[in-house]
């Protein structure tokens, strides 16, 4: 069992829409902070068929409750005319609500009724450094964060399960797509493509498929929470800057179960792009949970000068890399964006285990970064 530090019992006010990828720990997560809540849990196909029919009996079932009484309702995207009856038991019968799922797609795609602003929307990443007490950087990289996976001692078949699961009853059961085969070889292509920037173009060459589908595609795996996208930092001192955005898949390990990644070896440039996946993935979910107000974005020129995170307004530069020794090669990048930045604090993380200074860069090892990241002293 993990700690997590997602402090949503304080967070908590009228009601809140809780989001997170299927498997990260959302229901787990709601019944051990809110042991005495009312809890409907619409992944139950006879609840969900009996709410879709009738969701009046939900209002029914929940009228004669006492004021602050908390209600969640875990998958609210199964059944989204439920937050019609949810509005009416908040305004009349001041009662609270968590609305947890696995998509905002069909919410925002049916009209659902958001609660007129009163929800607040917050995710639920995967686990992340401060919660995992045996952590094992090589692990972390290869199974990835999501809790089932990265205890298994071989994630490979559980994965292939998750994929499975997702294409079934978020793909093909929602009818988010006509092709589900046509899905499943662009979701191979898009792991490719993680953490490198977006080509419509040549993805969809890849996959036999319209550029426009692709990009709907994109959509697809954004609003059900399976990837995400960095933008490209944009402002432009002396060198011309690429543009496009970068995906990622929001967990490591999904991306190294579709690409076959299943040994990932140090020294390797399969391990290097996973390990920069993997810091990159605990950036972001530091950005959720602080609630913080900077961009996060990359840097790269168009003659592939590049750095990997850059944090606000130039304030923060950052460079990834797996080696287990620093060299003047691997600090190329922060150098040029120090050149157009001065004022910016570098920071490169590696495998190289002493932490220090060198110049005007901190090199920091990947364990020092993340205790460094989650005590607040990056952002």
């Amino acid at each position: 069992m993990y700690k997590r530090i997602f402090d949503i019992e304080y967070q908590l006010d009228e009601a809140m829409f809780l989001f997170g990828a299927r498997q990260v720990g959302k229901s787990t997560l709601l019944k051990e902070r809110f042991p005495d809540a009312i809890f409907y849990d619409l992944l139950k196909s006879d609840l969900r068929r009996r709410l879709k029919r009738n969701p009046e009996a939900f209002r029914e079932a929940l009228s004669s409750q006492p004021e602050n009484t908390l209600v969640i309702v875990d998958e609210i995207q199964k059944v989204p005319d439920l937050l019609d009856e949810v509005h009416w038991l908040m305004v009349e019968k001041k009662l609270r609500f968590i609305l947890s799922g696995s998509s905002a797609r069909k919410l925002k795609r049916s009209g659902a009724n958001t609660l007129g602003g009163r929800a607040q929307p917050r995710t639920l990443f995967p686990l992340v450094w401060p919660e995992v007490t045996d952590f094992e950087i090589d692990k972390a990289v290869q199974n990835g964060m999501i809790p089932r996976h990265y205890m298994a001692s071989n994630a490979a078949d559980r994965i292939e399960g998750y994929v499975d699961v997702y294409l079934k009853e978020e793909i093909q059961e929602e009818a988010l797509v006509q092709n589900i085969d046509a899905f499943e070889r662009f979701m191979e292509v898009a792991a490719i493509s993680d953490g490198e920037m977006i080509n419509y173009e040549n993805v969809a060459s890849d996959c036999g498929i319209a550029a426009k589908t692709v990009k709907a595609y994109f959509q697809i795996l954004k609003d059900t929470l399976i990837g995400f996208e960095i933008p490209a930092y944009r402002k432009v001192i002396k060198r011309r800057l690429v543009q496009a955005p970068r995906f990622y898949y929001f967990d490591v390990g999904l991306t190294n179960y579709l690409l076959g990644r299943n040994s990932l070896k140090r020294g390797t440039t399969d391990y290097g792009h996973a390990f920069e996946h993997y810091v990159i993935q605990e950036i972001i979910a530091y950005h959720g949970y602080s609630r913080s107000r900077e961009t996060i974005s990359y840097w790269h020129t168009y003659t592939n000068i590049e750095v990997d995170v850059v944090i606000g307004d130039a304030k923060v530069a950052i460079e990834i890399k797996s080696c287990e020794e620093v060299k003047t090669r691997h600090k190329a990048g922060l150098k040029s964006f120090k050149e157009e930045h001065p004022d910016a604090r570098l920071v490169l993380v590696s495998l190289d285990p002493i932490t220090r200074i060198s110049e005007d860069k901190e090199l920091v090892y990947v364990t020092d970064f993340l205790k460094m990241l989650w005590d607040g002293k990056i952002f």
